[in-house]
């Protein structure tokens, strides 16, 4: 449950922060102030106060949400409010001269960000995002409080039976230590294999 909730903020968190982060930049007045709201509200209020709105607030608005839907929406939509603005950071990095050549050459804009600057922004984005991964497997234990039985509670209801709280918090905490570094070697990796070539180089020299 712990792996299937962090999957699925960080993949609602991605396909809603790179539209978000490309609209902050490249959007019109009126679209920037509307992300910009967005991603300031869901990054100023607590996460487990989130997640309880999400899951009393969809009782009172007569909807029926699963404990697991409520933390998926609250923590995802959190952290795609963080992840916009890593991307946005990634997509400001990259030569404004790139995009002034992909229209030269006949690319309409939206052409030039799919193909030009996107592709390298989300190389360049990697080592913040390995990050935010690690914010989003450890806010998972929150899910606890809406009733989502995930790592934090299954240990909570083991420690009713063997009476043993020290050892099953420590068993606990190794196991996010292990998500967390396993998880951040592999984007490290990632990172490696995906590195533009003379990037880095050109970065040292400056």
């Amino acid at each position: 449950m712990t792996l299937e909730l962090t999957l699925s903020l960080l993949v609602l968190g991605l396909l809603v922060g790179i539209p978000l982060a490309l609209g902050q930049v490249y959007a019109r007045r009126g679209l920037v102030l509307l992300t910009s709201i967005y991603e300031r509200f869901f990054r100023s209020i607590p996460a487990l106060v989130l997640l309880f709105l999400f899951f009393f607030g969809s009782s009172f608005l007569g909807l029926s949400l699963s404990p697991f839907l409520s933390a998926v929406l609250a923590l995802g939509f959190r952290s795609s409010a963080y992840q916009s603005q890593i991307f946005r950071g990634a997509i400001q990095s990259i030569s404004q001269g790139q995009m002034t050549a992909a229209r030269s050459i006949g690319m309409s804009k939206f052409q030039a960000i799919w193909h030009v600057i996107l592709p390298q922004a989300l190389r360049r984005s990697i080592p913040s995002w390995s990050n935010e991964y690690s914010s989003v497997v450890k806010d998972t234990s929150l899910a606890y409080a809406v009733g989502v039985i995930e790592l934090v509670r299954e240990g909570r209801y083991i420690i009713v039976r063997t009476f043993e709280p020290m050892i099953i918090y420590i068993t606990i905490a190794v196991i996010y230590f292990v998500l967390t570094y396993a998880g951040n070697r592999s984007l490290g990796y990632l990172e490696g294999r995906l590195e533009i070539p003379g990037f880095e180089a050109k970065g040292r020299k400056e």
